[in-house]
This record gives C-alpha cells, structure tokens and sequence, in this order.
C-alpha cells in the first residue's frame, strides 16, 4: 500500500494532471491522474493442450480481452455489461501478468484464468470503446474478481480464500440483480463424495453424516462437520472444489446450499454460479438491460475503485490463436518481454484454478519463512523457487512417487505440495513450508550425511510438525527412551504416517543431542 502511494505521489509531482472517473457506491465523479502505461500492450498466453502443456501466443491487449469476453459474458448481453466486463477483464490481466510464471507465460486460458474464445462483433466493439481503460485503487490496477452469478449476495474474499485481504471494494452485499439465479439441485451419494474427498487427502473407512455447522454473512456454507472422517470438517467452498476436482463442477455450483440426506443419498439445493466474489456476470447483464451504464454497473460491484480514462488508439483484432506468433511450451519458453522485478519475484506459485485467491496468502507466508529461515541458518536465501499445489492426493503421489501423509516433496527443482485445502483443514501449511524451505536452504551443505541429518535439521528449525492422524501418547517428536537414529530407509520410504512420525521423533532427537554438546547444524553428521 505504501510503495503503491509512493508511486502515484511520484507522478502526480513529475507530470501534469488530466481526469479519471472515480466510482463510488453513488456513482459520483472525481478526478484522477491519467498514467496509462498500467496497461500492458500485449500478453503472453496459454492455450492448454493435452497432457498439462499450453501452446504460447503472444497476444496484442484489446484482442485477449475481446476474446475472454467472448467467453465469460452472459449470453446476449447489453454493450454495457459487455464493456463493464471487459474493464474488469483488462484489469484482472494488468493484475496477474506473470501469475503462470512457472509455465513461462503471464495466464491460461483456462477457468484458473480467463476463458477464451473467438472474438465476436459485439465483443470488439466492447474491447475498442473501453480501450486501455483499468480499475485501480490507490494509482494501480486492483485485485478483482468475477464470477458468473453471486446468488443474490456476494461475498468477501476472505469468505472463499482464508487469509485474503478483504478491501471495501469487495463486500459482502445483497444483490437483486441477478435474481438468486441459477438455482440448482443435486444429488450425490455417500459413496461418491467419500471418494471425492479422500482424493483432498481426507481419511476414513465411511462416511456417516455430513450437516451444516455455521454459514458467513452472505448465507453461504462456513463449514460442513463430517461423521467418520478426519479432518472432521471442512469448509463449503472446500467441499465444492474437492467434489468438483473428482466428481465434475456441475454438481455443487456454489457454496451457497442447503443439504439434506435421505438414506444413502445427500440432496444439495442451492443457488448461484461460482465463488460470487466482486462483479456477478449474470447480475451484469440485467442491469445492463436496465438501461445501466457500464460505470455504474462498475460502482455497484467494487464500489470505491477508480475507472481510468481510456486511450484513443487504431484497434486491429487477431481472431483466432493461429494468427499470432505462436510456439508449443513445456513450460521453458523464454519471456519475449520480462515484468518489472517485484517482491514475490523469489518465488512462483502454481495453484489450481479455485485456491488462486491465496496466491498472495501463500506468496507472502514463503517470504516471511524465507526470511526468518535464512537468519536462523545463516545462510542466503534462495534466489527463486516454484510451489506447486497439486488439486488432488492422487496428482501429488504421481508427481513425487511419495505417500500422501509426506505432504511436500521436492523434485526437479520445485517443492510440491498436498493441496492447499488439505495442508489448510489439517492446520500444517506453514509448518509444511518452513520444513521443506529448510531442506531447500540445507541439503546442499548437508550433502553425503545420513537422512536423519537433513531431516532432523528440517524439523528442529521449521517447527514440531505433527503429521495427519499420527497421535502419540507422548508430545510431539518424543522418542522412545534410548532410541537408535533412524535409517535412511525409514526415513524416505516410510510404511505409514506413525512410521515415519515416529522415524521424524528420532531424527530430532538424534540432532538436538548434537546441538546441545555444542556443534554447529553445519557439523552435525
């Protein structure tokens, strides 16, 4: 916040000053500066290919927004809505340039970003009329969100993402707009939402009882407590992705539900489409039929933002893929044009479609921990890193060839990691990070010692880790009295979770008996 108010305060004082529009929830007018090099002139897109790789296409601004327009708006809507869109399209890409970082791309074109698809009349004419414009808040292009309808209430990000910002221009508020459509019904068996949640990394032989214990401020599911299962509960948006991920999106649309069970068959009826964060697509289109302009429409969903003025530009539209220069990625193209150095340039995280909105979450925990980490051991931190969350249990296990009860592993030069929602419902995301943080700050320095060296490092400095449902009598990585030192096969290829809890106790105990006869973690061996 304070590096963005330098910045504008900067430019105010080194250049003249034009007018921008500045929404407010009474859709008032206020000047602003005009600084239009916020948008960027092209992008850098993949267009996903099977087997997780994209074909990356240089495209010019205007011609990506058309194209995600084309794909995100409701049918036959008004140019308002079109236009309010498209703002709100161009600003979500100013935003989260370089968001693919570990692909070698800025975004996807997929729903983990924005859909694309072939460009229509309408959505030119969209794209041309809002030319350059963007929402900022404080002189920067702000955090927004859009989803295809809230249900009659939208919600704060924090509601969605645990640990996101929750800024006044994204509240929770009725919204009539949309009318509460969808409305939807489902009906899922216990059988297969087991499954779907043992592939989040839930354990347990049945599922006996699901009900909603407590709802947030826009009605929508809070958590879910779960008979027979551990974790013992979970979060609605967290039951709709994992169901989702393995079952398919259309069966629980939103968080926003009620359920009920009837024998062996839970009934889920709910309404809207999505997370039902900022701006509701659906909510959109009807306002727009309403005779609302694309500013106030925009005033109603991030109220507070500013509107920048736009840019008197020539406007050629490259209609398909196959038009610009295009090349097959395996996630090493190198960057035609690379963004300014930022703060969380030490790390690229790789997140699943529905957890992106703890990107700066998760970003800003890896740096405090890098930090803290790098004075502890006295070490340099690394210079850049990828995370890659993976959507399911199954997909970690494929990647790492390591037991789900691992939780990170590192590989070919990035750490993976369980999903975010499992590492989250078990209350070991940070531990996890700071325990893999040090074997990636350690293990070179520790090269040719036996695992319980690196590891006892990992858990003496990134904290007690408990693992999932590993529940000694004694506290946390206690051994057995007199103990040996675990061996490196039990370590790296543990049988079960008390296993290698127990080989982790060990491992400790075996390091802090060194460190405490005075020696340096450099020379413990």
């Amino acid at each position: 916040m304070k590096i963005a108010l330098a910045i504008a305060l900067a430019a105010i004082a080194g250049s003249d000053l034009d007018f921008r529009v500045l929404v407010t929830n009474a859709g008032q007018l206020s000047p602003f500066r005009e600084n239009r090099d916020l948008t960027p002139s092209a992008v850098r897109v993949g267009i996903a290919k099977a087997g997780g790789r994209y074909t990356v296409v240089d495209m010019p601004i205007e011609t990506y927004v058309a194209r995600v327009v084309a794909g995100e708006a409701a049918r036959d809507s008004q140019p308002a809505a079109l236009e309010a869109l498209a703002i709100t399209v161009r600003t979500f890409a100013a935003a989260n340039l370089g968001r693919h970082r570990a692909d070698g791309l800025d975004l996807c074109d997929q729903t983990h970003c924005q859909v694309l698809r072939s460009a229509t009349a309408a959505t030119e004419r969209a794209a041309r009329a809002t030319a350059g414009r963007l929402l900022l808040r404080d002189g920067v292009p702000a955090t927004v969100y859009y989803s295809a309808s809230c249900g009659g209430h939208t919600a704060m990000p924090s509601d969605v993402w645990p640990g996101h910002e929750d800024p006044p221009y994204l509240p929770s508020q009725s919204d009539d707009a949309c009318g509460g459509a969808p409305e939807w019904t489902s009906d899922l068996r216990a059988g297969d939402l087991l499954r779907a949640l043992h592939a989040s990394g839930f354990r347990g032989a049945a599922l006996r009882g699901m009900r909603v214990a407590s709802r947030n401020r826009s009605g929508r599911v809070a958590r879910l407590r779960l008979d027979g299962l551990e974790p013992p509960s979970l979060s609605g948006q967290d039951l709709r992705v994992a169901v989702g991920r393995t079952l398919g999106w259309q069966h629980i649309k939103s968080a926003a539900f009620d359920l009920r069970r009837s024998g062996d068959v839970y009934r889920f009826t709910g309404r809207g489409s999505g997370h039902g964060v900022g701006l509701c697509v659906i909510g959109s289109a009807n306002l727009a039929e309403k005779g609302r302009t694309a500013e106030q429409i925009l005033a109603r969903y991030f109220p507070g933002l500013e509107v920048s003025t736009g840019q008197a530009a020539t406007l050629t539209f490259e209609r398909d893929a196959d038009s610009a220069r295009g090349r097959s990625s395996n996630g090493s193209a190198d960057r035609v044009a690379a963004p300014p150095a930022r703060l969380d340039d030490a790390v690229a995280v790789s997140l699943p479609d529905e957890d992106e909105g703890e990107r700066a979450t998760i970003t800003r925990e890896w740096m405090a921990a890098r930090a803290d980490l790098a004075r502890a051991l006295g070490v340099v931190a690394p210079a850049h890193l990828t995370l890659r969350f993976h959507p399911t249990i199954d997909e970690y296990e494929q990647a790492t060839g390591r037991a789900w009860f691992t939780s990170g592993a590192f590989v070919d030069g990035e750490l993976h990691l369980l999903p975010l929602a499992t590492l989250r419902e078990r209350g070991v995301l940070e531990r996890t990070i700071r325990h893999e943080l040090v074997h990636v700050m350690t293990d070179d320095l520790l090269r040719g010692r036996p695992a319980w060296v690196r590891e006892g490092a990992a858990v003496y400095f990134g904290g007690e880790q408990m693992l999932p449902r590993a529940a000694p009598k004694r506290p946390a990585f206690e051994p057995e009295p007199h103990a040996d030192c675990p061996t490196d096969n039990e370590l790296l290829r543990p049988v079960s979770v008390g296993a290698l809890a127990n080989a982790y106790a060990r491992a400790r105990a075996c390091f802090v008996k060194q460190m405490s006869a005075g020696k340096t973690w450099r020379e413990i061996r």
